[in-house]
């Protein structure tokens, strides 16, 4: 018997472990026990069927790292990917792996540099953050090259249909509907939308979720000189800002914080109070969001759900299960604060 852990309803049997790794109930009382005559692979089989069904390791085997797991992110300018790269890494350890963080910086390393590199590292397997299955201009080989290579990967925001691997992503259509119903709610009509390129899969869906919504709440068919292209950044939101504010928007919503700030930035230069002249809604977030002037309503991006399904869907892959093309969608949420007040219109 294996004590069982805070998530398990009796006593793990062999047998149960056992099936989960593929291997004898004999092999898995050698691992258990600490003793020789397992192979590394076996022994990591066993003690991810441990990790997914939600038992404690033995304490004389929790702090041997179990390996190198890579962990891909875009620059950590955007407080979003810290948060990320910090979930990530309590997650992975928590599981006895070590994370190897490699964050691309303007004029560094590129993405296949760094994969390049962890394969050598011989890493368990990789998480990319945003990055390249996400812009729809980049070839997916390099992906199908790792699978072919047996690296199991999981791919976060974004999503390929030639990839055949997971995704996990947030519902970026619900999410700029939650914004734009809000808006809608406190009386504004002329409402914009300011996002990044659009070559990346979570403008494109931000995108369809403010036509549906601008259609479906004001009749609005014709969006499309309310949509801004910009770049993820403060001085991105503000450029994007100053365009729709001359275009009448009383309400504006960005597709992350940092845009959010450029927006009220935007607005304070032009003397237009926010919420009192415009209302402005961010993407994320992200930590500190709370504490800005005024504190930021924003569309809260699931993170610690989707990294315990990154998790766990890549320690799938490592214990040897085979790659599967799916994508989990989740669930963003609304969350009010000050950025936000009555349009020009009288509510009734």
């Amino acid at each position: 018997m294996v004590a069982n852990g805070p998530f398990s309803g009796g006593f793990a049997r062999l047998s149960d472990i056992a099936a989960q790794a593929g291997v004898s109930e004999a092999t898995v009382s050698r691992v258990l026990n600490g003793r020789p005559g397992v192979s590394p692979a076996t022994r990591q089989a066993v003690l991810v069927a441990l990790d997914l069904m939600g038992y404690e390791r033995p304490q004389r085997l929790r702090r041997r790292s179990n390996g190198l797991i890579g962990l891909v992110t875009p620059e950590l300018d955007n407080p979003i990917f810290p948060a990320f790269a910090q979930a990530f890494e309590k997650a992975l350890t928590q599981h006895g792996y070590t994370p190897l963080l490699c964050t691309q910086l303007p004029g560094g390393a590129v993405e296949d540099e760094f994969t390049e590199l962890l394969v050598e590292r011989g890493v368990s397997g990789i998480i990319f953050v945003s990055g390249l299955h996400a812009d729809t201009t980049a070839r997916a080989a390099r992906y199908t090259t790792l699978i072919g290579q047996g690296v199991p990967i999981v791919l976060l925001n974004g999503h390929a249909g030639e990839i055949q691997a997971p995704f996990i992503s947030p519902d970026d259509r619900t999410a700029a509907r939650l914004a734009v119903q809000h808006l809608v709610d406190l009386g504004h009509e002329r409402i914009g939308l300011a996002v990044g390129p659009a070559r990346f899969v979570p403008v494109i869906r931000k995108i369809d979720g403010y036509r549906q919504a601008m259609a479906q709440l004001l009749g609005a068919e014709q969006v499309d000189d309310l949509i801004q292209h910009s770049l993820f950044s403060v001085e991105g939101g503000q450029a994007a800002a100053a365009i729709l504010l001359d275009r009448g928007c009383t309400g504006i919503v960005c597709a992350s914080d940092l845009m959010a700030l450029g927006a009220i930035r935007a607005c304070r230069e032009r003397g237009m109070p926010v919420p009192g002249d415009v209302s402005v809604v961010g993407y994320d977030d992200s930590p500190l969001i709370a504490f800005t002037d005024p504190p930021l309503t924003t569309v809260r991006q699931p993170v610690q759900s989707m990294v315990t399904a990154a998790v766990h869907t890549l320690l799938e892959g490592v214990a040897g299960a085979p790659p599967r093309h799916s994508e989990l969608i989740f669930q963003p949420e609304l969350i009010v604060r000050g950025s936000t007040g009555s349009g020009p219109k009288v509510i009734r």
